[in-house]
């Protein structure tokens, strides 16, 4: 199903000034990821501008809250344990008024991670980023997925995404083909990227982090969030040309990151 031509594609030159605001004030995101990802998360916020914190004991996560920019909460390596820590960390944030990202890794397939995301959104997440079946699974459209993968376009998930981003007065994002970003009033879509991007583990997770980045912002949140994306697919593009194969892409996406930044 092709996208809805009446969503308007996000504009460089706003994505360009989110990029340079976030190049010259970083935001200190906390990221509370899962295993998998932690090195390239970090190092994809790096290159893009903002500054990674990987805090994971429980007393320091509540010292580091008044101190962060902004919060990740992925749960793609969940386990029981870790339930009271990501739940507080995400109160935190939102004591302390800072924006903070719910990534519902594989939701939908696994009971422990659907029921612990669907208790998270009583806590109104800022942004959701996930996949379509992600999105349609917490939105109660659907109720399995397939992990990390997707038999559902973004298109699919478009309604689900409208009626998750009322719920928790935030965004939502579906990422595809083509992302779609919403607040569940006024719709954006970003196009472009590479297939690459899809044979490395973590690409989704990292993004999710720099959508915590840019949620940081000043500026129409909306906005700012679709510019992550947006500066994702074109680091994507540009490794795309440069690489081998997914090996070499992963290092050449850093560099595409880092080029955007230099460009402000």
């Amino acid at each position: 199903m092709p996208t809805d031509t009446a969503i308007p594609e996000l504009d460089a030159a706003i994505a360009q000034q989110a990029i340079a605001q976030l190049a010259d004030h970083p935001p200190l995101i906390h990221c509370i990821t899962n295993t998998v990802v932690q090195n390239f998360t970090a190092n994809l916020l790096l290159a893009a501008g903002a500054i990674p914190a990987m805090i994971i004991d429980p007393s320091e996560c509540q010292e580091f809250a008044p101190i962060a920019d902004g919060l990740l909460v992925n749960v793609g390596t969940l386990h029981h344990e870790h339930c009271p820590t990501y739940y507080h960390a995400a109160e935190n944030a939102n004591r302390f008024a800072k924006p903070w990202v719910l990534d519902p890794v594989a939701v939908g397939g696994l009971t422990l991670r659907t029921e612990f995301c669907r208790k998270l959104l009583s806590l109104n997440p800022s942004v959701i980023r996930g996949n379509a079946s992600e999105i349609s699974v917490l939105a109660g459209e659907t109720t399995g997925g397939r992990g990390p993968e997707t038999q559902l376009s973004a298109d699919q998930a478009l309604d689900a995404a409208r009626k998750l981003a009322k719920t928790i007065e935030g965004i939502v994002v579906v990422t595809g083909e083509v992302d779609l970003i919403t607040d569940g009033e006024r719709t954006l879509k970003v196009s472009g990227g590479s297939v690459l991007a899809t044979r490395v583990t973590g690409a989704g997770c990292a993004l999710s982090a720099l959508c915590a980045a840019f949620a940081s912002l000043t500026g129409d949140r909306l906005s700012n969030v679709a510019s992550a994306c947006w500066m994702l697919s074109r680091a994507a593009e540009f490794a795309a040309r440069q690489a081998a194969g997914p090996g070499t892409f992963a290092l050449h996406l850093l560099d595409g990151l880092a080029q955007q930044r230099e460009a402000k």
